[in-house]
């Protein structure tokens, strides 16, 4: 049987545990932690595992009592994108219906992900991480979207969200010349959001997750839902969708709650309605 996660911690089990031959899930105090479990693969997704990983997702989305993911991998390797022997050998490319290339790319989940990395982040692993919302990485990870150099483009988003998150200029020459970033480098342009010791990237994106899970469910939806979605708002146009998605925050009971709790000065008891 396939081991848990390390880096939880080390108290009671979790509410729920889920073992399966691709991907392990565990879900503890609003946290689902989703480890790509193909070490001797450097966790390179097969189509398997991509909709191993859809699935999960579609869990994360639909369960009231998990607020936040984290995802990882198992043996101190993050995600080495396609598997590309069981492309060779099968020809079946890891793309889901639902979600896209590697079970996540092209529709990410409506709530946060955090994605915890270690070792090489190259290609399509890169590409993972870069569908999530907020990064941790191991202090020595290298980042890195080769493709040019083997005659590809990365398509599975990485073009189109590196551009996003670091200065124009400085993404396109990694993405045409196919350059490795430092994760302290990556760190200092805003890419990564913590950097942690070899051993503690898990430990330290769960504590950020519990962080990001304490804050009204609503309210963070519909907040990455703006973030993801206004760059491409006419300017004239921008508050008015912007209002169609806050509205329904303002008028739900969690909004009179947080109030409530504030008044009151205890912490708020979110209901996600």
């Amino acid at each position: 049987m396939c081991r848990p996660p390390v880096g939880v911690g080390t108290g009671p089990l979790p509410e729920e545990a889920h073992v399966s031959d691709e991907l392990l899930v565990d879900i503890d105090d609003g946290v689902m932690v989703l480890t790509i479990n193909r070490p001797e693969r450097r966790n390179a997704l097969d189509l398997a595992t991509a909709e191993a990983l859809a699935s999960a997702l579609d869990e994360l989305d639909g369960r009231e009592d998990v607020r936040v993911g984290v995802l990882t991998g198992a043996g101190g390797s993050f995600c080495a994108g396609m598997d590309l022997k069981a492309f060779a050998e099968s020809g079946q490319r890891p793309v889901t219906q639902s979600r896209g290339g590697l079970g996540i790319v092209r529709r990410p989940p409506v709530k946060p992900v955090v994605a915890a990395v270690e070792g090489f982040v190259l290609g399509g692993g890169f590409e993972v991480a870069l569908a999530c919302d907020l990064i941790v990485a191991a202090q020595d990870a290298v980042f890195g979207l080769p493709e040019v150099q083997r005659g590809l483009v990365a398509a599975g988003g990485g073009a189109m969200r590196l551009a996003q998150r670091l200065p124009h200029h400085l993404a396109v020459e990694l993405l045409l010349t196919g350059t490795r970033l430092s994760a302290e480098r990556a760190h200092q342009l805003g890419l990564v959001n913590r950097l942690a010791a070899p051993g503690e990237v898990l430990s330290t994106a769960v504590e950020l997750a519990r962080v990001v899970a304490r804050s009204a469910p609503m309210a963070v939806a519909a907040t990455k839902r703006i973030v993801l979605e206004s760059p491409g708002w006419p300017a004239d146009e921008a508050f008015a969708r912007q209002e169609v998605i806050t509205k329904v925050v303002r008028e739900s009971e969690d909004a009179r709650e947080g109030a409530l709790a504030f008044s009151e000065k205890r912490p708020p008891v979110w209901k996600g309605r």
